[in-house]
């Protein structure tokens, strides 16, 4: 089992404040922050519904921001921090840009492609694989999913 550091809990935070601006603007809670050369090089939240984008997720858009900052797409050596498990196409991504190290909050039993269906990040078969760490902050990440979806089946029942 790998150890989770303060490290991982702060740059998570910094996630769960990025999932917290998905909520704003009516999205899923998921936020995503990419650290690189001792910096943060990008970091995002689920933007699907305000930019009308099944794409636009946290990852996918932190990825971009990344890539930018380093003006390179292979990112070697960088970590990103995601609130839940990345589904299918964020896993592939991830796999694609050469993230060294994933770490995220809660797993994701229907769609996550990390663990709970999947586990594109550590595929021998594919040519890159990255290190998981995964549970942190898992409370935290969690309660904001149930909470927003909740809210959403509160407000579809009315």
């Amino acid at each position: 089992m790998i150890n989770i550091t303060k490290e991982d809990e702060n740059f998570m935070r910094l996630a769960i404040e990025q999932a917290r601006i998905a909520e704003e603007n009516g999205d899923v809670p998921i936020g995503a922050v990419i650290v690189g050369e001792n910096r943060i090089i990008g970091k995002a939240y689920n933007q699907r519904e305000q930019l009308q984008d099944p794409t636009a997720h946290a990852e996918i858009i932190a990825l971009t921001q990344a890539a930018a900052a380093l003006e390179n797409w292979h990112l070697n050596g960088c970590t990103i921090y995601v609130t839940l498990e990345p589904c299918p196409m964020c896993a592939g991504a991830l796999v694609l840009a050469r993230i060294d190290r994933l770490v995220y909050g809660c797993d994701d039993p229907k769609a996550g492609a990390c663990k709970s269906l999947y586990n594109i990040v550590q595929d021998e078969r594919l040519n890159h694989r990255l290190e998981v760490t995964s549970g942190v902050l898992v409370e935290q990440c969690s309660k904001l999913l149930r909470d927003f979806f909740s809210q959403r089946r509160v407000k579809n029942a009315q």
